[in-house]
């Protein structure tokens, strides 16, 4: 199966050296990278390739290890520099077994243009060839996301430990408000039609029961359908901002239609309470984070 090789590039508005520093430290490299963990550079004598240990933190207990060389730098006289990489792993957990590629440093107005491009085989022959359909995205993925972590790091000074912690908040804030919008359109109207749903509507509209009944099927499906967008949707700031106004209308339209509610445990004032404050915290998180979407992923 012919694979494309990845290729991410970006604009950086830093000198060359800069880049090139923060790229051929292991230390430093190690920061912004997501694709390692720890990056160790081993003992080498003038003009041999440089080889060099990474490993990847998978999860709690689950650690890659790998090996690499580089090959070997060359600086032009327009003043590009390039470096180029072999590397692999013995681990037969690592969906890459070995790969080949490099890295390019060209001076453009104002700064650097930096890009990379690799290809690698895969694991596990053709059902590692399969899983790479869904892996190689990801991989791909990670490398941009990484370069616009470098880029804001070099031109704004914040570190990557900051600008993951944010990135990484967001996520967990995107899926927490996915589920609960799906959870709360699926399970207690659609699947279970609690009595209370369709006595709050029947309530508030001042309609029959059976026509409150489609109202609930209606709101509870268009609640999946907004818990998918937030899966999808690119700007989140914009669904943050919307919960700010819609938690509020939801908690004094539930109080409105059944007012003993406020005094149940787990009722809508407390439970939507929370949900504005963490959709505010979700705005400030929001701000200015990093993303792979600044980066060029083809030549």
């Amino acid at each position: 199966m012919k694979t494309k090789p990845i290729y991410v590039e970006i604009p950086i508005h830093v000198p060359i050296q800069q880049v090139w520093d923060a790229s051929q430290n292991p230390e430093m490299h190690a920061q912004w990278d997501l694709r390692f963990s720890t990056i160790s550079y081993l003992p080498k004598k003038e003009e041999e390739p440089q080889l060099f240990t990474y490993t990847r933190n998978v999860g709690p207990f689950l650690t890659v290890e790998g090996w690499g060389k580089s090959s070997g730098s060359l600086q032009l006289a327009n003043g590009s520099r390039s470096s180029s990489l072999h590397f692999g792993t013995d681990q037969k957990i690592s969906p890459i077994r070995e790969g080949r590629g490099f890295w390019k440093y060209e001076p453009i107005e104002n700064g650097t243009k930096f890009l990379t491009q690799y290809d690698y085989t895969s694991s596990f022959g053709k059902a590692g060839n399969l899983f790479d359909l869904f892996f190689r995205p990801m991989i791909g993925y990670a490398t941009a996301l990484s370069f616009d972590v470098l880029k804001r790091w070099l031109e704004k000074g914040e570190t990557p430990a900051s600008q993951y912690l944010r990135y990484f908040s967001m996520q967990l804030l995107i899926l927490f408000f996915s589920f609960i919008w799906i959870y709360q359109g699926l399970v207690p109207k659609l699947i279970a039609m609690h009595p209370q749903e369709k006595s709050m509507v029947a309530g508030g509209l001042s309609i029959t029961d059976e026509q409150a009944l489609k109202v609930v099927f209606a709101i509870g499906a268009a609640e999946i359908v907004f818990g998918f967008i937030w899966l999808f949707y690119r700007n989140k700031r914009h669904l943050l901002l919307l919960q700010i106004i819609v938690f509020p209308l939801l908690t004094f339209a539930a109080l409105i239609a059944s007012p003993e509610t406020a005094i149940h445990p787990f009722n809508p004032v407390t439970f939507n309470l929370s949900l504005i404050l963490i959709t505010a915290i979700g705005l400030l998180v929001s701000r200015d984070i990093p993303t792979a979407a600044s980066c060029k992923r083809k030549k």
